[in-house]
């Protein structure tokens, strides 16, 4: 299943990028809403092989998620890859200039499942896209205002 959506800023394309890929806001977004987050790779700096062992409560069951970059061309392309039980995840974000002091985010997650159960959960899944649609573009644009600090 496949999800995108485009997001404008008033913000230099440069630090947009820098925003999204500002990592340890992103760990204490994520430990903020209750998962708990290791990091596999100890550096510091933002780069392919950055990675992190993940885990948090969903639908009542504890969950774990090993997330990597498999791609960081600064200033425009970061694309990194999870994989859980059930479930792989592939995230990609794009940054594109429209000015000098405008940029446009393209963000798009595909899900994949990786047994029978994660099959069936997102076929049932698909039956509701559109409102999980709607919902992920709610949840990109609050990433977004978050990881920048602004609204739209």
């Amino acid at each position: 299943m496949k999800f995108s959506t485009r997001i404008d800023t008033d913000l230099p394309a440069e630090r947009l990028f820098d925003s999204i890929g500002n990592f340890e806001t992103l760990e204490r977004m994520l430990i903020g809403r209750g998962a708990s987050v290791s990091r596999i790779d100890p550096s510091n700096d933002p780069s392919i092989g950055m990675g992190w062992n993940i885990r948090f409560d969903w639908r009542g069951k504890p969950r774990h998620l090993r997330l990597a970059v498999t791609r960081f061309d600064r200033p425009e392309q970061m694309t990194m890859d999870g994989r859980s039980d059930a479930l792989e995840l592939a995230i990609s974000a794009s940054v594109v200039p429209l000015s000098r002091a405008r940029s446009r985010l393209i963000c798009e997650t595909e899900v994949k499942p990786r047994n029978m159960r994660a099959r069936l959960m997102l076929q049932t899944a698909k039956l509701g896209k559109g409102q999980l649609d709607r919902r992920y573009q709610r949840r990109i644009e609050e990433f977004v205002s978050q990881m920048c600090g602004t609204g739209r």
